[in-house]
């Protein structure tokens, strides 16, 4: 053969290595396959390590007989005289962070039903990047060890059978809230062309906690800076960009076979947000 055969095939099989060597493995689907933290909530992409820290960026909960304070508790009651009515019921459909609901919040603002058969890579994305936020909140979280303003006001939130565990769990900066800003936020990568109705209903999503008196305004807001905080971290991440891109080809394939939300359940959602207030985040 040829020395210069020989050395082009030399350089093939070398750059056929190279290729292989550094290319990113498949990201999981399964969730025996990422772990769990807990029954039903399974690791985040990130190492703790390499969260953002809530605490650095944050700035002290509102002060006693701050006007911070005061806004918070002007809030608190024009956001729970909602609860009794659809925004109510709605706010506490969103507290629910098992699966399989706890991908399906943003389904009807994504025109896309989203579930572990249909859009795997979607629905772990979702979990996955779930976990990263909300830990990212739990430095500033158990510093600053907040008191939670349905314990303040000594008054009932919208989801009862969770305010033993609340009551432990402090309420500066909102977990809910930064998961909830950080889906927005990603889905908007994947959907750029529904960015404003995503975004929108992110809003809605986080405004839900002050539904449920289960945090202050300044929590939801607090929480919304450490969900941008952590997806600004996550495309650090080789294994969430990879999910990224396949999700975003899932998308486009269940659109191709019309796998959307029932119209039933979106036109009810969009009733019950159809409500909002001007002192809300």
């Amino acid at each position: 053969m040829h020395p210069r055969t020989l050395l082009a095939l030399g350089a093939a099989a070398l750059l056929s290595a190279s290729c292989t060597s550094t290319s990113t493995p498949k990201p999981p689907i399964v969730a025996a396959e990422v772990g769990e933290i807990r029954p039903g909530l399974v690791n985040g992409y990130l190492k703790r390590s390499e969260l953002p820290d809530s605490l650095a960026l944050l700035p002290p909960p509102p002060a006693e007989g701050s006007s911070a304070l005061a806004a918070d508790g002007e809030a608190y009651r024009a956001l729970t005289a909602l609860q009794k009515g659809p925004r109510g019921a709605q706010a506490a459909k969103d507290a629910n962070l098992r699966p399989p609901a706890v991908t399906s919040h943003f389904a009807c603002a994504l025109g896309v039903s989203i579930s572990e058969q249909n859009t795997p890579h979607l629905n772990m994305l979702l979990r996955r990047t779930l976990a990263d936020a909300g830990l990212a909140t739990y430095k500033a979280k158990d510093h600053y060890n907040r008191t939670r303003p349905f314990v303040a006001f000594n008054e009932q939130s919208c989801t009862p059978a969770e305010e033993a565990a609340l009551r432990k769990d402090g309420s500066y900066p909102s977990g809910h809230s930064a998961l909830g800003w950080a889906w927005a936020l990603v889905l908007t990568e994947l959907a750029p062309e529904r960015t404003d109705v995503l975004l929108q209903r992110g809003r809605s999503y986080i405004q839900s906690r002050g539904v449920c008196g289960v945090h202050w305004k300044s929590d939801i807001e607090a929480g919304r800076l450490i969900g941008s905080a952590t997806v600004a971290r996550l495309h650090d991440n080789e294994v969430f960009r990879a999910q990224l891109a396949a999700a975003k080809q899932e998308i486009a394939k269940a659109r191709s076979a019309g796998q959307v939300p029932p119209a039933a359940d979106c036109n009810a959602e969009a009733a019950a947000l159809a409500t909002s207030v001007k002192l809300a985040p």
